[in-house]
């Protein structure tokens, strides 16, 4: 099934425009193709018909009967809790942020700038902080505890193949 929200009765939905916009209401029933009435005597919409174009459907439905009374749809509206649950969503929290973003002034976003300068700073100065921590561990980790003594290459070869082994043993003897 392609489409998950469909525009049925009890769908909760999201005025995008209109005199009602940013508020949120319940579909009590459909009135042809175009159009459907709406109720939201919780949020505060009084009963109308609206265009499904100004509707955005939300995940939230509520078990209606077509036509269904203001009282009724507010008693199962706060029985519930869609308001509640509507505030703790994604959508609601980024059209609040959105809304506060556009009362700023000037001096607003000069200190929002600053202040995400600030933050990015703290950030960074711990980040290497902590990298140059790793490091020093990973180097301690790495270092070989025992040196290796410097050979030459003929040296390990002759080493290698026991070659002029008795001959140090023999001059140490003679002395």
């Amino acid at each position: 099934m392609p489409y998950e929200r469909l525009v049925q009765v009890g769908r909760v939905a999201y005025i995008a425009y209109g005199p009602e916009r940013g508020k949120i209401c319940c579909i009590t029933n459909i009135i042809d193709q175009t159009r459907v009435l709406v109720d939201g005597p919780s949020s505060h919409v009084r009963r109308q018909a609206l265009n499904i174009k100004s509707l955005h459907l939300t995940k939230y439905v509520l078990k209606l009967l077509p036509g269904a009374r203001s009282s009724t749809v507010k008693s199962i509206w706060d029985k519930n809790d869609v308001s509640k649950k509507w505030q703790e969503t994604r959508w609601f929290k980024k059209l609040q942020a959105k809304h506060l973003r556009a009362k700023m002034t000037d001096f607003d976003r000069f200190k929002l700038v600053h202040a995400k300068q600030a933050y990015n700073r703290i950030v960074a100065h711990e980040f290497n902080r902590l990298k140059k921590k790793n490091k020093d561990k990973l180097v301690k980790k790495t270092q070989k505890t025992k040196l290796r003594k410097f050979t030459a290459k003929s040296q390990r070869f002759a080493n290698k193949f026991k070659i002029f082994a008795a001959a140090p043993a023999a001059a140490a003897k003679k002395k």
